[in-house]
């Protein structure tokens, strides 16, 4: 039998409890807060030896001394001198969190016994891992202590749902805790998650610089990650199947993105949508002092009888199909002409100034959202219905506006959790990752239309497999319903000022002061198997890092119009030359040019030379013209012809 490491104790001021126990070790022990222990109690109840699993919460150190003058006067009153004459006893002593009781019941206060430190096979029965390890088991990464490394693993059922889902990642930006954990359990779940519970996807959205934009180029990790990934089970490589999507620049010619480098444009899509797409997002865009109800009416008139229908009217010059932005103004332009001949204040009990109004608004939509929000309706979509099992999407929005930012978000996530709910998606399980909630889903302040997007996955994404994985800085400052429904929580290191408001009272001093020091790479894991956090290392993830992406693969310079099609169309026939784009589009121009590009985007051709050739009319070659032979005699002037010569 190992030799234990301590001893239970309890005394009249510090009774043990079935939820918490104290135990003294000697000077010389690898206990330390955050370390788990066995309890091996000295009396059978009933024939069964209770065996109790415990974490260390605090710690304290005593020795005999009534007062610190005492000691003072021990050494004399001097810190240097040679040592007091007697040493003192000292003791350690360490309060644990039971984690669970062997067996369950009946549940009583922690016996009298020997305290060992756990290994490997106790830490999973400690934190309940032996019900789903084998089957279901996620690793979130190791458990280290006195020499014991264990991975620890999450339940998919209680990560992806359908028993709990969501996770939530708190911590101190650029201390290796957000974007590289998600990033790292991404990877952990595509490799571990099992076949039978279905297919999963990821779509990320990147907000901010390059962080997200080299999840497929390899990293640099070292030998105590290697050890780290082979622990966990995972092979160290960056992900195989990504695909990014981002919208164009406000001239709808360069992409607005930092992975904009010529070799890495393979797995890049332009996304761009048009009136279809965003008319049923208006609101998110719109200001609700300016869009009242009658506003809304005229609105929900133009989704049902304009939008994509042949519209007729009396006061209208002539029929309209409105299918893009364009076409909407011309369509309110032909409404406001015919107000003004027949002198009328309203039509169709909409009044002139409420088209005004709505018209107005609707145009500033294009202007606001320029680059993805096309005027001719040229649209370049997530593959809805067509997404790929263990494939990454990333969505980058760093470099757009916080309008735009909104509507992408509130129409991605309701797209996708119309597909769920059909379950035509492609995948049974989606994980939506979305970093600085701070922004987007506050405790206070008005309730906008993506915070309630974020409560609706919150609360009712987990029947469906639309799962949250959100980040942020200060969860105290995040909406309670949408941090209340993760069910598993990471916390990073924390700040000192965050660790003081009241949703971390629960934690004991010491795990405060760990969490406000912890190193790179080090996290604590709350999980609904978990009954206390437990502290964990993960490995760095092992793709490029943004800055490294972005020193390496240096974004592309501002190109011309031609060179920034020709770059587009030659993701699907590399054999293109600038001068045969020079020569079909000799008589076009620019807005020809890009409804042309846009239209290649979204078709895809297969024969891209004849497809985008016939967008324009063909150049007409110059001819000389040809000199007739003169076969006859010219007649000569008569002689008598006074202006001859």
């Amino acid at each position: 039998m190992p030799t234990p490491l301590g001893r239970v104790v309890a005394t009249e001021r510090r009774p043990n409890t079935p939820h918490e126990f104290h135990f003294w070790t000697a000077l010389v022990s690898p206990v330390g807060i955050g370390t788990i222990v066995r309890v091996d109690g000295s009396v059978a109840n009933d024939g069964v030896i209770t065996h109790v699993y415990g974490i260390v919460t605090e710690g304290f150190s005593w020795t005999d001394l009534a007062s610190p003058l005492h000691d003072v006067m021990g050494h004399d009153a001097n810190p240097g001198g040679s040592g007091a004459p007697t040493n003192r006893a000292e003791i350690r002593l360490y309060t644990a969190a039971v984690l669970r009781h062997i067996p369950e019941e009946p549940l009583q206060p922690v016996p009298m016994g020997e305290v060992h430190l756990a290994d490997e096979n106790d830490i999973s029965i400690a934190l309940r891992m032996d019900g789903y390890q084998a089957s279901a088991g996620i690793p979130v990464g190791v458990y280290r202590a006195g020499g014991t490394d264990s991975p620890i693993y999450l339940d998919s059922d209680f990560l992806l749902g359908p028993e709990a889902a969501h996770l939530n990642i708190s911590g101190v930006s650029g201390l290796a805790t957000k974007t590289s954990a998600v990033e790292w359990l991404l990877q952990s779940i595509f490799t571990h998650f099992p076949a039978e519970k279905g297919s999963v996807a990821a779509l990320c959205f990147n907000v901010k610089g390059p962080d997200l934009c080299f999840l497929d180029l390899p990293g640099e990790i070292g030998e105590a990650d290697e050890k780290l990934y082979e622990q966990c089970g995972v092979t160290p490589k960056p992900f195989e199947h990504v695909q990014y999507y981002a919208p164009y620049k406000s001239d709808g010619v360069a992409l607005n993105t930092l992975r904009s480098n010529e070799a890495l444009l393979a797995n890049v899509t332009p996304l761009t949508w048009g009136l279809r797409e965003v008319l049923q997002y208006a609101e998110v865009l719109l200001n609700k002092d300016d869009i009242d109800a009658k506003a809304d009416a005229l609105i929900d008139f133009i989704k049902e009888n304009v939008l994509d229908k042949r519209f007729s009217d009396p006061l209208l010059e002539r029929q309209h199909q409105v299918t893009s932005f364009a076409d909407l103004d011309a369509w309110f332009k032909d409404v406001l002409r015919g107000l003004e001949k027949k002198d009328d204040q309203s039509w169709r009990t909409h009044h002139v100034a409420t088209i005004r109004k709505v018209r107005n608004r609707l145009s500033n939509i294009s202007l606001r959202c320029k680059g993805l929000v096309a005027d001719d309706g040229a649209t370049s979509d997530l593959p809805f219905g067509s997404f790929q099992d263990r494939t990454v999407y990333v969505l980058d929005v760093a470099g757009l506006e916080e309008d735009a930012q909104d509507l992408i978000f509130a129409r991605v996530v309701t797209k996708l959790r119309e597909h769920l709910e059909k379950r035509d998606l492609g995948v049974q399980h989606v994980i939506v990752f979305v970093d600085e909630l701070n922004k987007y889903a506050p405790g206070d302040g008005p309730d906008t239309y993506v915070r309630k997007m974020l409560l609706d996955i919150a609360e009712r994404g987990r029947y469906l497999g639309l799962v949250l994985f959100a980040a942020q800085q200060f969860r105290s400052q995040v909406h309670r319903r949408v941090v209340g429904n993760s069910g598993t929580a990471i916390y990073g290191r924390m700040d000192g000022d965050e660790l003081a408001t009241p949703g971390y009272a629960v934690l004991s001093p010491a795990i405060k002061t760990k969490l406000a020091t912890l190193e790179k790479g080090q996290l604590m894991v709350r999980h609904p198997h978990f009954t206390q956090p437990i502290f964990v290392r993960f490995p760095r993830p092992a793709v490029m890092r943004g800055r490294d992406g972005v020193s390496k693969y240096p974004s592309a310079q501002a190109p011309t119009l031609l060179s920034a099609v020709l770059r587009t169309l030659r993701q699907a026939d590399p054999s293109l030359t600038i001068g045969w784009l020079e020569d079909v589009t000799a008589l076009a121009s620019d807005d020809e040019i890009l409804r042309a590009r846009n239209d290649m985007v979204r078709t895809r051709p297969t024969d891209v030379r004849k497809a985008f050739a016939s967008h324009f009319r063909a150049a007409i070659a110059p001819r000389s013209a040809t000199r007739t032979e003169v076969t006859a005699p010219l007649p000569s002037a008569p002689a008598d012809d006074p202006y001859g010569f």
